[in-house]
């Protein structure tokens, strides 16, 4: 194993944390790894990782060469690319929501996968915060304003909030008329997997948010879910307009309080900052920009 290679190694030794995950990403024996670690560690004269029973982390000399093997590996690949034609190849791993890669990224696949023949993809869908080192993923797609400071930030768009509910709902209760006419309503109750907390209803009133918390008989942290207890008519709920469609198509749900509608959602590509991002992941962020900014959402 060269030096690159070597410095590929303890790479992904420093992102998945652990012997056996480093070696199975780069298709070596665990045994292997460890050897090819030990004679790095020899050559530079400093111990570069603290081992335990379950993972590895980096010392600070090591947190320092992953740093500058990062640094170095971006600009080698960037050379081998250009001397390729410049023509996107590798795995690329992007993580994005079910419904938003259905509707949005999925139709747009056949001709984004032909245009670059040797790029792959994998694509990991859910709502649960994703550790992007860890989990050695080169991009996730995400609505709402993220917090992490890690991460470097491109938005994609803004994606249109309504309010709903189920006719049989809407029977029992009453049609809301406005947002100070909600006593006696209920709520599909979203839990923030971020803190935990019930995300109230949002309103706009007269250029200002209002925001309310209903009685709600089921919390749920699944979008998909808390459309499906909305059908059942568990009560009011608030949601991308693109989530509702097929639903306000068929009748399912209905619109309700149109003229007060939620702020819209910010949609991002969120990447590591520490890394000069690769041709394979330049291509996809202009091509997914490209296919949101003509996306009615």
């Amino acid at each position: 194993m060269d030096r690159f290679d070597a410095m590929r190694l303890f790479v992904r030794l420093v992102e998945r944390q652990s012997f056996t995950a480093a070696a199975a990403d780069l298709g070596i024996p665990r045994s292997t790894a460890s050897e090819v670690l030990r004679g790095l560690e020899s050559r530079l004269g400093a111990r570069l990782l603290d081992r335990t029973t379950r993972h590895v982390t980096p010392t600070l000399d090591g947190e320092d060469y992953y740093r500058r093997c990062v640094a170095i590996l971006a600009e080698v690949e960037e050379a081998e690319t250009a001397m390729r034609d410049a023509r996107p190849r590798g795995l690329l791993r992007i993580d994005a929501h079910p419904l938003l890669t259905r509707t949005f990224i999925l139709p747009h696949l056949p001709a984004f996968l032909a245009r670059y023949p040797q790029l792959d993809l994998q694509i990991g869908q859910g709502d649960r915060l994703v550790d992007l080192v860890r989990e050695g993923i080169d991009c996730v797609i995400r609505s709402g304003e993220p917090e992490d400071s890690g991460m470097i930030l491109r938005r994609l768009g803004t994606i249109a909030e309504i309010t709903v509910a189920s006719p049989a709902y809407l029977a029992s209760h009453g049609v809301p008329m406005a947002p100070d006419t909600l006593d006696g309503h209920q709520m599909v109750a979203f839990v923030s997997s971020r803190t935990g907390d019930v995300l109230p209803l949002e309103f706009s009133v007269a250029g200002a948010l209002h925001h309310v918390v209903l009685p709600s008989r089921v919390r749920v942290n699944n979008s998909d879910t808390m459309a499906d207890l909305a059908r059942l008519g568990f009560g009011l709920a608030q949601a991308p307009r693109y989530r509702f469609a097929d639903d306000l198509a068929s009748g399912a749900l209905v619109e309700v309080l149109a003229d007060y509608p939620p702020s819209p959602t910010p949609l991002s590509a969120l990447y590591l900052q520490n890394r000069q991002p690769a041709l394979r992941l330049r291509v996809f962020l202009d091509w997914i920009s490209g296919i949101f900014a003509e996306a009615k959402l």
